[in-house]
């Protein structure tokens, strides 16, 4: 059974009107209306982590703030949170709802003598830190991209809902003095995309367990009506962030539309010979990307719709190459940040992935039907293949460089990727030297990079993986749910490079979920096979003991799971829907 999900929602938009406006609007508002794919809870706070006065006079009953309320205010309400200004005191407290979120807040506030709307100050941080910041000073809070500080007004005797951002953190000022503000609730407004985990992954390591369910939030969190690098900032839909991105939502929720989506909507963006996203290596992973979910879903039509572009972009891109047979791309030359000043490093980047694109190319023209172009990319990455990089020494390259066959995957393991430990990773390439070490074999240094680099954010206070993180910063730093010590740095205000300097460094990027779908291949050991047509079975348990997990296929869930005998041979049980082949 292939996925049913978008048939599912269409059902119940038909049954229940979902999406739908009222009688009263016309067929003039057919073309007016864009309903959202988001749906919206509110959450109470998990806890106050800070209040400016602990003595009852400007701050009282913050408890209730913490007790799950209707959300309607009322007349003859008592014992309300009251914050009470004066000109000496402003007072402040700051919430923490437990998770990353996207969304805002909504107030509500209860009756009071004057009727003048009060204004509060709003605060919304990833980290505490961020969260009792102002903005701009050496720790480059921002507003760009969604607002995070600013002031409003509430009500008297209502409720006002505001913000659009990425958040776990809340502080709330008084601005003004004399005032006496009751307030019922303040809630986080969750603001997201209600989809089922179609995928699962569950060891006897709890941290690898949650790894794999932290990886996959990040991308929910992304999923909004696009699929977005971060949803604090930059809310775009960046195509080489996709990549990672997509993997994990072909792990975790099988083949949805908002993929599509998104490749459609820079293809449009991006008429040639623009680069996407003005970056000649993005072009590349719109169509690895494509080649990707096409092997995983099987969707033809789909990928035939690409087919005019796709074979633009190749002979564009082939119109790069030098008589040494080496990439001399232009636009911005990119692969991640912490290798963006070195022309080594990017030189190899791009060269394997020129190999990587028109290998790809060649297997999608093959699938057109398009014999002569097969043969023609194939020529291309062959020419290619005869220039080997030399001089990089960054991780990132070396793991495409393995990735492409441009140079042994044992020795890149050996001299490169496991050289000074979690020493030059990133969030964004991490996903591909963890591939780069499976290529050479080497599973459980891939398990043990997991836990430690991954591992070391949840072990800071995250709830989502950040936009980059460099475990030189860790010594000495405090966690991001906590106030920093005055003895301690702020991990997450007081580093930082490029575009994420300090409180602007994003802590919630789809880019950085690649473990998720990494374990559920490489460990799991479920390998999709011909358009997905057939699975392969070959887990790599490491010093795991077990595993078990699910996985989204075109004809329904698969299950599998593995138990490490005394003697060292797996166990392994199947659970598989009809019409999927498997291989073990």
């Amino acid at each position: 059974m292939k996925n049913i999900m978008p048939l599912l929602i269409s059902l119940l938009y038909l049954q229940f009107g979902f999406g739908q406006l009222p009688p009263v609007f016309g067929e003039e508002y057919d073309d007016k209306a864009q309903h959202s794919e988001m749906i919206k809870t509110y959450l109470t706070p998990q806890r106050i982590v800070w209040q400016s006065d602990d003595s009852a006079e400007s701050i009282r009953n913050a408890e209730t703030l913490l007790k799950k309320g209707n959300g309607q205010v009322a007349v003859n309400e008592e014992n309300l949170f009251r914050l009470i200004s004066t000109a000496d005191t402003k007072p402040a407290i700051l919430l923490d709802y437990g998770k990353e979120i996207h969304g805002g807040i909504k107030i509500s506030a209860g009756i009071r003598e004057s009727k003048t709307p009060v204004k509060l100050r709003l605060r919304f941080g990833e980290s505490v830190g961020e969260a009792m910041s102002d903005i701009g000073g050496k720790q480059n809070a921002t507003n760009e991209h969604s607002l995070r500080d600013f002031i409003i007004e509430v009500p008297w005797l209502g409720s006002i809902e505001v913000g659009e951002t990425g958040f776990r953190f809340l502080r709330v000022d008084v601005v003004d003095a004399g005032i006496d503000l009751p307030i019922k609730s303040i809630n986080a407004a969750f603001v997201y995309r209600d989809i089922p985990y179609l995928g699962s992954f569950e060891s006897n390591d709890e941290r690898l367990n949650e790894i794999w369910l932290t990886g996959a939030y990040t991308v929910q969190l992304n999923m909004q009506n696009f699929l977005w690098d971060g949803i604090k900032r930059d809310r775009l839909v960046w195509v080489g962030d996709m990549h990672p991105e997509v993997m994990t939502i072909n792990t975790v929720f099988g083949n949805h539309e908002i993929v599509n989506k998104s490749l459609d909507l820079a293809r449009d963006q991006h008429p040639l010979p623009q680069w996407m996203n003005g970056i000649s290596s993005y072009s590349m992973w719109w169509l690895l990307i494509h080649k990707n979910i096409y092997d995983y879903h099987g969707n033809l039509s789909y990928l035939k719709e690409q087919e005019t572009y796709m074979i633009s972009l190749l002979d564009q891109l082939s119109t790069f190459i030098d008589k040494d047979n080496k990439e001399i791309l232009n636009g911005h030359r990119f692969l991640d940040w912490p290798t963006s000043e070195k022309p080594e490093a990017i030189h190899a980047g791009l060269q394997a992935m020129m190999v990587m694109t028109f290998e790809a190319g060649s297997e999608m023209m093959a699938i057109f039907g398009r014999e002569d172009l097969k043969i023609k990319y194939v020529k291309v990455a062959k020419k290619l293949k005869k220039h080997s990089p030399k001089n990089n020494t960054t991780k990132q390259a070396a793991a495409l460089l393995a990735l492409s066959n441009l140079q042994d995957a044992e020795k890149i393991n050996r001299e490169i990727l496991t050289k000074d430990g979690l020493q030059g990773m990133s969030t964004f390439y991490g996903y591909y030297i963890l591939e780069a070490m499976a290529k050479a074999q080497d599973y459980d240094g891939a398990i043990k990079l997991i836990r430690d680099y991954w591992g070391g954010m949840l072990d800071l206070g995250a709830t989502t993986f950040w936009e980059e993180f460099n475990v030189l910063d860790v010594a000495n730093s405090g966690r991001i749910d906590e106030l920093t010590p005055t003895n301690e740095y702020d991990i997450h205000g007081d580093f930082g490079d490029y575009c994420y300097v300090g409180y602007r460094h994003s802590l919630c990027h789809g880019w950085a979920s690649g473990p998720t779908s990494w374990l559920s291949q490489h460990v799991l050991g479920i390998n999709v096979l011909e358009g997905g047509e057939k699975v392969k079975i070959e887990p790599h348990l490491g010093d795991l003991e077990r595993v078990k997990g699910s996985f989204p296929t075109k004809y329904g869930v698969l299950k599998v799971s593995h138990t490490m005998n005394t003697d060292g041979t797996i166990k392994t049980e199947i659970e598989a829907p009809e019409g999927l082949s498997i291989i073990e």
